[in-house]
């Protein structure tokens, strides 16, 4: 280089090298003008462009070409040549070329996928993929980054223009996770946490036996110790207990109507993203109202940083949910879901039908041979949810959820002189606002306020007489619940909680002939305040919960203590020990009038507690378990002892002796629950087995004490599935033991008076129904269609076999022919279904 021009350059760039000194680094523009001077040329830019920039001087002793390359290698500016001297500068920035980072774990140096990268103030957001990275059109101002679990980072849009895409880093909030006992218990998405806490996320969900969909209530089925007689989802039964005694709990919401097509169908819709905790014992001391599980549903959980939406439609119902994101701070989630039975009749619609009309007011008629009568029904359901969260600050989230369930079914039954209609509407409407707040690094806080109804409404008009029949019932459930917690040690947290409720009951029974009316309603008021510890020792191998809930029920004024423990202890480093128990108590429960209430479809009611025929329901439970987890085996056994004090004889459903008669008493169960599992490759396979020694105690009863009406004493399920390149295939086998009932030892008819004709029984439930068995099958195939969108294709056949099971069996006298006849209900024939998804 001449000496004189490295005396200039000495002499222009010495003010910035002493000013790089100083600070390190000087504008761009200040950089460009003396490059101008130094070398006698012309740069033509855009000012805004350059003013993004600010840098280190280059060395003293390079050419002009060294000098341009330089700021290249340090921005994203490019200069071209568009004449000898001249030279236009200019970002390197379009859609092939477009700003973009890394986003970077610094404790683990991976990638964080799914950060949120948004541009405050505007709509422009977008996702980290798999490896970390985002791009971004050209802009200005300040960038935050989000992701959870991670403390929200912002940073100026300045620091994406240089290339090449530079990398930042996100610091890990320390948040004490659940153990996890088994991270697939039965199928991927469904999890062991420590305790026996049981969690199910639908959108991870692999394949079950006879399903298309991840339906909660069917996936609970397939857990031991939960079953159901039936063969319904508005009739879980959960060691023994009866379905009214489960808490159902969607967004901290009191649910009492849990399916459609009164019972075959959950009424929770599966596509939305959800987050469903089951705990057969040792539930947390917020949780109130249940003797026997709980079911906490929540569609509160991480969603997809980006919008999606999700489209779906099997052989009954179509389906959709959006979720998107309506500002930087605020996401909404709504979904929506309908059959279409009464437009067209399915193969699948054509089997339900047939399984929940039997043996009702609809089919009965029917039944009538003097007199010829046709039919038609339409029925339909409907199911709407919406959950709203709004980041107020990064310490206050602001929550809204909605629900809304619907049953409608309308008859029209006519003969050659007469038409009548039966009608009967189920309805569910919920809501809840909340506020959660996290104060500091160990201060929490929660509070909500709920409110939920439940409304059930038939009509029904004798085609034989002038008889009309109105029924109605009616639950309001309404509260408050507050709940703070505290970190006081790292291997300690402490929690502690209030909860307002009342609940209102109504019941209305209307008859023209005879005249009677009958419109009852009844309220209870509780306050209950709830504590909770939570440790786990330094390295993890003890944990213990404790906690303890107290209740006053003013309508009673009756205070109730109910403790609650989960104990485990790692034995060794793949077996642990598990202990738990507690005590619940519950004052609202259904019961049955009449086994033709509300059609015979949907007979039972909700009452409350009245601490005379209708007691305040108590349950203590204890139980002892071994889990194991080791290369892939996974082995859980648990004895249990379980006792529910306080139930109603109408609350269990008798058709014998005691159908018309009112007692009290108790119930009792011992069981024991095996599950053995194991993953070969893409295959996996589970056995699962339940025992349950069940029985009654009721005071006025002679005997006083015989088998449950829900006493399944053996049960055995077993499955296997096959997932490979998004194929999917499942084949599993469900067998138990038959049904109890009860056979008569002779009969009495009065033609003169038939209300004194009546059927002398044997022991009550002295007999069972054959075993179950059923074999159900599921396959479904997933294609990528691009990056964001998947297509999924499933079908499933239930009782694949089509095996004739009884699962129910009682006796009644045919006055046509003076005798008694057996009324027998069987399960689901084969029923297949169809289905496909789109998530977009």
């Amino acid at each position: 280089m001449p000496k004189g021009k490295l005396f200039t350059l000495l002499i222009f760039f010495l003010p910035l090298y002493c000013i790089a000194q100083t600070n390190g680094n000087v504008p761009l523009t200040a950089i460009l003008r003396h490059i101008t001077k130094a070398y006698n040329v012309k740069i033509s830019y855009i000012d805004d462009e350059i003013a993004l920039y600010s840098l280190a001087p280059p060395d003293n002793d390079i050419s002009l070409e060294a000098a341009f390359g330089y700021i290249e290698k340090k921005t994203r500016l490019r200069f071209e040549a568009v004449s000898p001297g001249y030279y236009v500068a200019y970002n390197d920035i379009s859609a092939q070329k477009p700003l973009c980072g890394h986003i970077i774990n610094p404790g683990t140096g991976t990638a964080i996928p799914n950060a949120l990268v948004a541009l405050s103030g505007t709509a422009i957001k977008v996702s980290t993929d798999e490896k970390g990275y985002f791009s971004l059109p050209p802009v200005t101002g300040k960038i935050s980054i989000s992701h959870v679990g991670y403390r929200t980072a912002e940073i100026d849009a300045v620091a994406l223009y240089v290339p090449p895409c530079p990398v930042f880093y996100m610091e890990q909030l320390p948040i004490q996770l659940q153990e996890v006992l088994a991270q697939r218990y039965l199928a991927s998405g469904i999890s062991k946490k420590n305790g026996g806490q049981l969690v199910i996320k639908p959108q991870k969900f692999g394949i079950l036996p006879g399903m298309t969909e991840p339906d909660v209530l069917q996936t609970m089925q397939q857990l031991p110790g939960v079953i159901s007689a039936d063969e319904t989802v508005s009739n879980i039964n959960v060691r023994g207990g009866t379905h009214d005694q489960n808490l159902f709990l969607w967004n901290g919401i009191r649910m009492f109507q849990t399916s459609h097509f009164f019972g075959l169908i959950s009424a929770f819709n599966p596509l939305p993203a959800t987050t469903i905790s089951i705990y057969k014992n040792g539930s947390p001391a917020v949780y109130g109202e249940s003797v026997s599980s709980l079911i906490d549903i929540s569609t509160h959980t991480q969603p997809q940083d980006s919008a999606y939406s999700a489209f779906a439609a099997d052989m009954l119902t179509v389906n959709a949910v959006s979720h998107v994101r309506l500002s930087p701070k605020g996401r909404l989630q709504v979904a929506a879901r309908r059959s279409f039975t009464d437009a067209l009749t399915t193969p699948t619609y054509k089997s339900y039908r047939e399984r929940i009309f039997q043996n009702t007011t609809i089919t009965d008629v029917l039944q009538n041979e003097g007199v010829p009568i046709q039919t038609r029904e339409k029925f339909y359901f409907y199911d709407l949810s919406f959950s709203y969260s709004h980041a107020i600050n990064k310490k206050h989230t602001f929550l809204i959820d909605g629900i809304g369930i619907a049953n409608s079914l309308s008859i029209l039954q006519a003969n050659a002189s007469a038409r009548r209609y039966d009608s009967l509407l189920q309805r569910s409407l919920g809501g809840s606002a909340a506020m959660v707040s996290k104060w500091g690094a160990k201060t929490t806080s929660e509070m909500q306020v709920y409110a939920s109804v439940y409304d059930v409404n038939a009509s029904n008009e004798s085609i034989e007489n002038e008889q009309i029949t109105h029924q109605g019932n009616t639950i309001f459930d309404k509260g408050a619940r507050f709940k703070y917690g505290y970190d006081l040690l790292p291997e300690l947290d402490f929690s502690a909680g209030y909860q307002y409720n009342e609940i209102s009951v109504k019941n209305f029974d209307e008859v023209n002939i005879p005249a009677y009316s009958k419109n009852e309603k009844v309220v209870s008021r509780s306050h209950a305040f709830n504590g909770e510890v939570n440790y786990s020792s330094k390295k993890g191998s003890s944990k213990l919960y404790a906690g303890l809930r107290g209740t006053y029920f003013d309508k009673y004024t009756v205070f109730l203590l109910e403790p609650r423990v989960v104990f485990t202890q790692k034995l060794y480093n793949a077996v642990k020990l598990e202990v738990s128990a507690e005590r619940k108590s519950q004052t609202v429960s259904q019961v049955i009038d009449l086994q033709q209430d509300f059609l015979g479809i949907e007979k039972r009611r909700w009452v409350l507690s009245n601490d005379n025929d209708i007691p305040i329901q108590k349950s203590k439970q204890a139980a002892v378990g071994l889990n194991y987890s080791e290369n892939g085996w996974y082995c859980a056994v648990e004895g249990f002892y379980k006792k529910i004090s306080g139930i109603a004889s109408n609350s269990q459903g008798f058709q014998n002796q005691f159908e018309f008669t009112e007692s009290t008493g108790y119930y009792t169960v011992t069981g024991l629950e095996f599950l053995l599992q194991k993953r070969f490759g893409s295959f996996y396979t589970w056995a699962s087995y339940s025992y349950n020694d069940n029985h009654y105690y009721f005071y006025g009863f002679v005997p006083p004490g015989f088998s449950n009406n829900f006493a399944i004493p053996h049960a055995v399920t077993a499955a296997g599935t096959y997932e490979w390149n998004n194929l999917r295939a499942a084949l599993g086998a469900k067998w138990r033991s038959g049904t109890p009932f009860t056979t008569p030892v002779s009969y009495f008819i009065d033609p003169d008076n038939p209300a004194n004709s009546h059927i002398t029984y044997s022991s009550p439930n002295n007999s069972r129904l054959e075993d179950n068995v059923q074999v159900n099958f599921s396959l479904s195939k997933t294609w990528h269609l691009n990056s964001r969108s998947l297509f999924t294709a499933s079908c499933s056949i239930l009782n694949l076999l089509n095996t004739k099971n009884g699962i129910n069996r009682y006796y009644r006298i045919n006055k046509s022919n003076n005798n008694i006849e057996s009324v027998d209900t069987y399960g689901l024939k084969r029923t297949p279904n169809v289905s496909v998804k789109l998530v977009f």
